[in-house]
């Protein structure tokens, strides 16, 4: 038996009832109609992914997920849920879905789990990459491209979603094919279905840290979760199927079980999450991920400025282009800086260098000029435009531009903004400004054949400050982020008593 495994009810509770009647032909528009969920959930699982790395390190250090903190990705693996079960999944309702992470008894598709007293510091450290493995290979088999999968995130996992696509986005299209011919919704793959959902959320609900209960290897069909034991009484009525009947007390019409503590009734709103607790978390969240951002851009721009050269230039490798022509050509080069905009004020930008050298050994000519004036230059001949450019791994991609064979005078003799031009490696310096520019290689005698190597050198001035404002702002974004997360996960006095 795996870690984790138990033989009781499992914490995870994925229930689902369907709609009679369903509209024939609605199925067909809800996708639409769903669109505000989706733009809510992108946002929603980027908080996700951000809570479950903070609670891998509070189950690490103190074995506990924070209370809050548990409601919250409950709640989106809830949401998830329930507009999976409307569109894509199961199209099982007709019935809009709510926007809240609370539960809502009466909806037709309802989601929990138990929240854990303790969990294991060690347990936490591969339950989530390597013991899950052989659960995510059936969960790639039955969501394909879809619904919801585990996906790690550093030290956390997090499911992704997207609609449709798998074993169960097939069977939920043939089931509303069905549903449009007949009028009537297959009951056999409704069972199906919400047995194929339940084990996904299970894996979900595992890989999101929320137990240490390994998900049992079957298929649990039907809408009402397997009679296998008491769970959670406080979150159905009398009677509902979140609660064995067995474990009521004889002659009892409550849900509470024999022997059970007496249950709070729980909150409004979800279990003390108030839309304060919700909003300082979200934002907490969007906070962090953007710290992190700009922190980890300035660490870049700051390597980047510790790799100048002497003269306070950044280099690119040396890298080979070629043609059967007489020139190479850049494509059209937009500038639009000026000595009056802040931002852009031409005093912010640095010179640029251009270093080529034939392979060949002819003499080698690079110059820069504004684009009309190239093109009065190279209109009548053929030459090759570079269209497309890649660094890592170096790769170009040319357009070939008809015309004749040689170039019409000595490129040295033309009028050009900067040039060079001679044997071994020439170096062209060009201070950046406004304008339309285009950077021409050529043979120095004009004739066909360019074969050179090249490297270019920017001047950027101002990196060293960038890289630390960026980084300042990124530490007093994370600062900001996690404490209001951690006001967000502070439960009111009322919520921790009757807890």
């Amino acid at each position: 038996m795996l870690p984790g495994v138990t033989d009781t009810a499992y914490p995870v509770r994925v229930t689902g009832r369907l709609d009679s009647p369903l509209s024939r032909w609605l199925w067909l528009v809800k996708w639409v109609l769903a669109i505000p969920h989706y733009l809510v959930l992108v946002l929603l699982w980027i908080v996700y992914a951000v809570i479950s790395v903070i609670a891998f390190f509070a189950i690490l250090f103190t074995g506990r997920y924070p209370r809050s903190l548990f409601d919250f990705n409950v709640g989106v693996l809830r949401w998830h849920w329930r507009v999976s079960y409307y569109v894509f999944d199961v199209w099982g309702t007709d019935r809009y879905p709510p926007f809240t992470l609370a539960d809502v008894p009466d909806y037709p598709a309802r989601f929990d789990v138990v929240y854990p007293e303790r969990l294991s510091r060690l347990l936490v450290l591969v339950k989530w990459w390597l013991l899950a493995i052989p659960q995510y290979l059936i969960v790639g088999l039955l969501a394909g491209g879809g619904s919801y999968v585990a996906t790690q995130t550093g030290h956390g996992n997090w499911a992704s979603w997207n609609p449709g696509g798998g074993l169960i986005g097939l069977l939920a299209l043939i089931a509303v094919i069905v549903l449009a011919v007949t009028g009537r919704y297959p009951q056999g793959l409704f069972d199906l279905l919400i047995g194929l959902n339940r084990w996904v959320l299970r894996v979900a609900a595992y890989a999101g840290l929320m137990t240490d209960a390994y998900p049992p290897f079957r298929l649990d069909m039907g809408g009402g979760e397997p009679a296998d034991g008491p769970l959670r009484p406080e979150l159905g009525s009398p009677g509902s199927e979140w609660v064995h009947p067995e474990a009521l007390a004889p002659g009892s019409t409550s849900s509470q079980p024999v022997g059970a503590e007496p249950v709070a009734p729980v909150e409004p709103g979800g279990r003390g999450l108030t839309a304060g607790h919700i909003a300082a978390i979200v934002i907490g969240a969007l906070l962090v991920v953007t710290g992190l951002g700009l922190a980890g851009g300035g660490a870049a721009v700051g390597w980047l400025n510790s790799h100048r050269d002497r003269d306070g230039f950044l280099t690119t490798g040396t890298d080979q282009v070629a043609t059967p022509t007489v020139a190479i050509t850049t494509e059209r080069i937009d500038l639009a800086v000026g000595s009056e905009d802040w931002l852009y004020n031409q005093d912010r930008f640095g010179t640029i260098r251009i270093h080529a050298t034939s392979t060949t050994g002819a003499p080698v000519f690079v110059g820069v000029a504004p684009q009309a004036d190239v093109d009065r230059y190279l209109g009548s001949v053929a030459h090759d435009k570079i269209t497309n450019l890649s660094l890592r791994p170096f790769r170009v991609t040319y357009q070939r531009l008809p015309g004749a064979a040689a170039l019409p005078g000595d490129p040295t003799a033309q009028s050009w903004t900067a040039f060079a031009a001679g044997p071994g490696e020439q170096t062209l310096s060009w201070r950046i400004s406004n304008g339309q520019w285009a950077v021409v290689l050529a043979n120095a005698d004009g004739s066909p054949g360019v074969n050179v190597r090249v490297r270019a050198a920017a001047q950027v001035p101002g990196l060293g400050g960038i890289a630390i404002g960026l980084v300042i702002a990124g530490i007093v974004a994370l600062v900001v982020g996690v404490l209001l997360i951690v006001a967000g996960a502070r439960r009111p006095q009322a919520a921790r008593r009757t807890a």
